[in-house]
Order: C-alpha cells, then sequence, then structure tokens
C-alpha cells in the first residue's frame, strides 16, 4: 500500500462572497498549492511544515489529515508528516486555505491507497471540514473549494454544499494586486458583511442567471464598501479594459478578469500602487494525484 501521496489543486479567486448571504461563486485560476503526505506509524501525532510560508501555522495539515483518516476509520492507525508548498500568497483573499485542504485532503486519500474509494464532492468536503475545524474559514468556504477543486466558475449554495451551476468560461487572463498586509478571514468583520445579505444574494442571482462578470464587479463594490477598501483599483482595471475587476474574499488583494489584448493596459494602470500584482489565467483543471 502506498504510504506517500502528492497531490496538487489550483488557485481561485472570488466572484461572489458567501459570508453575507452562505451564497457564494468563485472563479478556478492557474496558481496552486501541492501537498505531500507521509504517513507513519505514530497514530496521533501530526507534523506539518508550509515549506513557502515557514511562519505560519500548521494547524489546517493537521485536521485535514485528522478528518480523512476519521473518514476511514483509520484515526488510530496512522500519523503523519505533511509538506506543502504554494505560489498562493497567504491571508490576502486568494483561498490559500481552501486550496490546500483539497491538495492536502487528495494527498492524505492517495498516500492511503484510497483513491478509488471516494468521490471527488467527498474529498471537497473533507476538505471544508477540516478547514471549519481548524478556524480558517467561517462559512466553510465551499464556493472557493468547489473552484479550486474543478476549476471553472462555480456557484453555489454554501450553507447546504450544493453546487448550482458549473461554467467553463472565457480563457481570460486574471491579474491579482496583492499588497503587503494579510488579512485573515477568521478575524474579519463578519457582522458588517452581513449588513450586505440581501444585495449579496440579488448578485447571486444574477449570476446565476449568466452576468457573471458584472456579478464579480458589484460583489467587489459591496464588500469593499462595507469592509473599508478603496474600489478605486478595480475600477481603474475597469477603465483599461478589465470585464470584471473586485475585491477577492475578505481582502485586501484584488482581481479581474482581462481579455489577452488589455492586459497591458491594465497592468499599466496598476503600477503605480505598489504592492505585488500577480499574473494567471482561468483554470479549468481539476485537482489531481501527481505521481
Amino acid at each position: 500500500m502506498p504510504m506517500v501521496g502528492r497531490a496538487i489543486a489550483h488557485g481561485a479567486v472570488t466572484v461572489i462572497n458567501a459570508i453575507s448571504c452562505g451564497f457564494g461563486a468563485a472563479l478556478g485560476v492557474d496558481l496552486w498549492t501541492e501537498a505531500e503526505v507521509r504517513l507513519t506509524d505514530e497514530p496521533g501525532r501530526i507534523v506539518g511544515r508550509i515549506l513557502s510560508d515557514p511562519d505560519e501555522s500548521p494547524i489546517l495539515m493537521e485536521k485535514v489529515v485528522n478528518r480523512v483518516l476519521r473518514y476511514f476509520n483509520l484515526e488510530g492507525e496512522y500519523g503523519a508528516y505533511v509538506e506543502t508548498r504554494s505560489n498562493i500568497p497567504i491571508a490576502r483573499g486568494l483561498k490559500s486555505s481552501s486550496v490546500a485542504s483539497n491538495a492536502i485532503a487528495l494527498a492524505t486519500i492517495s498516500a492511503l491507497g484510497k483513491t478509488g474509494e471516494v468521490d471527488d464532492l467527498t474529498i471537497v468536503n473533507l476538505g471544508v471540514d477540516g478547514s471549519i475545524d481548524a478556524g480558517v474559514t467561517i462559512t466553510g468556504a465551499f464556493d472557493d473549494a468547489s473552484a479550486s477543486y474543478f476549476g471553472g466558475l462555480v456557484i453555489t449554495d454554501n450553507m447546504k454544499r450544493r453546487i448550482l451551476r458549473r461554467l467553463e468560461v472565457e480563457e481570460h487572463a486574471v491579474l491579482i494586486y496583492v499588497p503587503g498586509e494579510k488579512a485573515y478571514t477568521a478575524k474579519s468583520d463578519v457582522e458588517s458583511m452581513r449588513l450586505i445579505a440581501r444585495e449579496a444574494k440579488a448578485v447571486h442571482e444574477l449570476a446565476l442567471r449568466g452576468e457573471y462578470w458584472s456579478a464579480m464587479t458589484l460583489n467587489g463594490i459591496l464588500y469593499s464598501s462595507v469592509l473599508g477598501y478603496d474600489p478605486t483599483i478595480a475600477i481603474d482595471a475597469l477603465r483599461a479594459g478589465a470585464v470584471a475587476a473586485g475585491l477577492s474574499g475578505k481582502g485586501p488583494a484584488v482581481a479581474s478578469v482581462v481579455p489577452t489584448d488589455r492586459v497591458e493596459e491594465v497592468l499599466n494602470a496598476w503600477e503605480g500602487y505598489g504592492g505585488e500584482i500577480i499574473k494567471a489565467r482561468v483554470n479549468h483543471e481539476k485537482a489531481r494525484i501527481v505521481s
């Protein structure tokens, strides 16, 4: 039986933030997190290390591996050593926790030799449960986890953990402005975000009708207003040719969806803001085991 598993999951950005009303949507992007899980004969002992950001807490690794072991009734037989590496900045609203939970869950299942025994949604939900156990998410982030795992644009009911629509969208570039400061989801101003629950639900219905780029922009304006972020950077991206732009997650990152022939214009519009600009593309590839 394999005792080592490796898996990769891709990133996502917000189309509709589910925190206010429980309904969300997210877009897969080709950023990535890779996880390696080595099973040990020390039950109850799970050691983790985030190679790309070693100062961050490894608690998510422990909780996701525990969830998978518990699912197979094997928590009394194995411990694990877990490593991840990623090109996704942590705590910037770029779904780093959801992506990591997918990769870790899938790698653990691979290490156990159980890949043929679970379906994709079960794997997503094991990662979501682990994220809740670790306290790194408010709603469980089922929308983010689904877009990361399946790719494309995913519209969800996070409360019922249901995918309402999955769409393959245009192969646009995705430019992400990332300021230096971090903003952890668990410390977000949930009370303020819930003030716009009715408006967020209306934006969600707009996305379900196929107006997902408009929904992404409106979501960004709504959440920027209640969280105190300046929406000017998103507006500048729209002025330069982006089809959608807005706050990703609870921020502070701003994502813009840009036709390939307008990428340079958006980059020029953002060059005076400082921070980092990440260049990505829409991703339609599923999370997968790495041999």
